[in-house]
């Protein structure tokens, strides 16, 4: 199971993410039981029943769901443990690798979208930005908001996230998670992009054409492409539209290089789970991801 075909990620790499992963496991699990107990272990350490399933072991599965979405009964199958042990295994490991933040050259892992920010203005990189959808089960009927997550442009059912990369396509955060029918553009102002570009107005960053209005209000920091002329406008104009939409795309196209990446894995394909775990799923294959993008 430690072989990339299953897990994404190169041996090397998974054993640096197992000991990275060991003591913050360990820590929730003694709080975890610490609460349970309601007061201090009155036994050593080791003591007790052991685990079904130790702890790397459960870093592989959880690496496997995330991979190639196996399901929990075949993991367990191959295992020799119940099904519930596995699901319960994904549900630890999971906001583990979620947590971690993305990877950049420089050092500094970044969490947030003031922490991009923060890391472009200071390294003086230029952010690309996009929207991505990804398909999800349809809301049971009866129940409100159903209608949320029919997606205009997909005609389906899907989750909608953005993706923020350098001009490497480097990941540098995902986020901004909203039901399909929301607005690529109005999704990231809930995060208070706005702000962000006010407070750090020597970031510039390259969008595409849903990001019109970010351009009107941040003319100088934010790049889109330019408009269409009119049908009988001269072909003069024409051309240089043309060639200033070209330069513009090949500037963004990173970022749709950075989705790709993350959407090699198998879960942000297609999700088939509960919609309330899709974030913490992008979250966590994007840490993975960085982390041999910025070795980029």
């Amino acid at each position: 199971m430690s072989h990339s075909a299953f897990t994404g990620i190169s041996r090397h790499h998974l054993g640096r993410v197992v000991a990275e992963l060991a003591g913050p496991w360990q820590a929730r699990r003694e709080s975890a039981l610490r609460r349970r107990r309601g007061r201090e272990r009155q036994r050593a350490e080791g003591a007790g029943r052991r685990h079904g399933l130790v702890f790397t072991d459960r870093v592989l599965v959880t690496l496997a769901v995330l991979r190639l979405q196996i399901p929990h009964a075949a993991l367990a199958a191959m295992y020799g443990v119940h099904r519930s042990t596995v699901t319960r295994a994904v549900r630890e490991i999971r906001p583990l690798l979620a947590g971690r933040g993305y990877a950049t050259p420089a050092g500094p892992r970044l969490s947030t979208l003031a922490d991009v920010f923060a890391y472009a203005a200071a390294h003086q990189i230029r952010l690309r930005a996009d929207g991505s959808e990804i398909w999800v089960r349809r809301p049971k009927a009866g129940r409100p908001g159903r209608r949320a997550f029919v997606s205009g442009k997909k005609k389906q059912n899907t989750l909608k996230f953005t993706k923020v990369s350098d001009g490497r396509g480097r990941t540098l955060w995902d986020g901004a998670f909203r039901p399909g029918r929301m607005h690529d553009q109005t999704a990231l102002q809930t995060e208070g992009i706005d702000q962000l570009l006010g407070h750090y107005p020597d970031v510039r960053t390259e969008m595409d054409a849903g990001y019109q209005g970010l351009h009107r209000d941040h003319p100088a920091q934010v790049s889109t492409p330019p408009k269409k002329p009119a049908k009988d406008a001269p072909p003069q104009a024409t051309r240089a539209w043309a060639q200033a939409r070209h330069a513009q795309s090949s500037q963004r196209i990173c970022v749709e290089h950075a989705i790709a990446d993350s959407k090699h894995w198998r879960p942000l394909q297609r999700w088939t789970g509960r919609r309330e775990d899709l974030p913490e799923t992008i979250r966590a294959i994007g840490s993975l991801v960085s982390d041999r993008a910025a070795t980029r």
